[in-house]
């Protein structure tokens, strides 16, 4: 079964009728590592849904420093929420971390979509409630836990990802400089 189906299937239960509709409202397309889909600023026009490979979400600041927000490994869905649902500039770059393959879903045919397969609109809400709950979880934890345990938590969250992301940005995903990351590893494999 397609990963999109099988990623829909875990919270709406769907006709095959309703599954062509589906996949007929998606378009399928390739990216090279390094390939930049949305950048700060533009309005986030289609949410991103990973076949196969990562992607990423970051800001840059005022320093020139990226903070990444989330990455999107196969069976994930990756937007700049924000910005896809307000239709206005947003604040995140996305980008391939590695090669992949994505369904890309436009805003005017998810609102299609709403209409032609009425349970996707009970889909996407669970996504976004789903999506709001972690960013709350996301957000106490990096006021009141240590980086040790930020960066386990993402071990556990992300663990087929860890070995294939570069340490710079698991550092960001976590809130702490590279060289902090560097040495409190070090510290963890002494122990």
């Amino acid at each position: 079964m397609n990963l999109l189906l099988e990623n829909i299937a875990k919270h709406v239960s769907l006709s095959n009728e309703e599954q062509e509709r589906v996949l007929a409202f998606t378009e399928t397309q390739h990216y090279k590592a390094k390939t930049i889909l949305l950048k700060e600023g533009q309005v986030c026009t289609h949410s991103f849904f990973v076949l196969k490979g990562i992607l990423r979400s970051y800001n840059i600041d005022e320093n020139g420093v990226e903070h990444v927000v989330s990455f999107a490994c196969p069976g994930w869905w990756i937007a700049d929420m924000y910005s896809f649902l307000s239709q206005r500039p947003g604040q995140l770059y996305i980008e391939v971390n590695e090669d992949a393959e994505v369904l890309i879903l436009s805003k005017e045919n998810q609102e299609k979509l709403y209409l032609e397969v009425p349970k996707m609109e009970r889909f996407f809400r669970i996504l976004i409630e789903n999506s709001l709950v972690a960013n709350q979880q996301r957000l106490i934890d990096n006021m009141s836990f240590t980086a040790e345990a930020r960066y386990d938590k993402f071990t556990k969250k992300y663990a087929e990802l860890v070995h294939c992301l570069p340490q710079k940005q698991i550092a960001s995903y976590i809130g702490v400089t590279p060289e902090f990351f560097s040495k409190m590893k070090a510290r963890l494999l002494k122990k």
